[in-house]
């Protein structure tokens, strides 16, 4: 193994410490496991991502009329934000 220094933000060290507490794993073995998910699904590819955003506009029909406008106030009514 190779070692190496990273900085953490304290919330982010806290967070970790608690993972590492109910999993029993140390905080490196959890660092490991999170960079070799990040390193086997890769960049996402924006271009396909855009793609299949765009397949769903106009899919879905709605009773209100801005809703494409006012989606953010309808959201925090919705779960009560």
């Amino acid at each position: 193994m190779v070692r190496t220094q990273i900085q953490l933000t304290e919330e982010q060290a806290q967070m970790l410490r608690a993972l590492s507490l109910s999993s029993r794993e140390s905080v490196a073995a959890l660092i490991r496991k999170a960079v070799d998910q990040f390193l086997m699904t890769g960049n996402p590819d924006r271009s396909a991502l855009y793609r299949q955003a765009g397949s769903i506009v106009g899919k879905y029909k709605s009773e209100l009329p801005d809703i494409s406008v006012k989606h953010d106030q309808y959201l925090e009514e919705a779960f009560g934000l």
